[in-house]
């Protein structure tokens, strides 16, 4: 399944490819809590990274854990006015998977890994 969100303007944007992770463990999702917002574990991937990779170095980052890419699970985009960027092009790609461990702090020291219900998250503050 692929979604768009947002509209197009004829102006140009900046395209961006990223891959996330969903892991669920008893029913619940894990993502990232900051200050912000829940996000979904990945992002912007580096140039001649893989979908696998990036989620490997995000996760780390993000939550100092190591990570199991399972299956795809969907796509999104989305047509966004970004304060800074001005046209914002994300390209999303979206994998099921499992935490496997935690092997260290996370680097983005704002970032914390949460477990939450589906029914928890719905309707949060949810950024990504």
């Amino acid at each position: 399944m692929h979604k768009i969100f947002g509209v197009k303007c004829e102006d140009a944007y900046v395209d961006r490819k990223g891959a996330y992770i969903i892991p669920f463990n008893n029913g619940k999702l894990g993502v990232v809590q900051t200050s912000k917002g829940f996000f979904f574990l990945g992002g912007g991937i580096d140039e001649n990274e893989t979908d696998n990779e990036c989620i490997q170095r995000e996760c780390l980052e993000e939550a100092g854990c190591s990570v199991v890419v399972k299956e795809f699970v969907c796509s999104a985009e989305a047509y966004i006015e970004h304060p800074v960027i001005e046209h914002f092009h994300p390209i999303q790609n979206y994998y099921a998977g499992e935490i496997i461990q935690k092997d260290q702090e996370p680097m983005e020291t704002d970032h914390k890994l949460v477990w939450l219900s589906y029914e928890e998250l719905k309707g949060s503050r949810y950024a990504r």
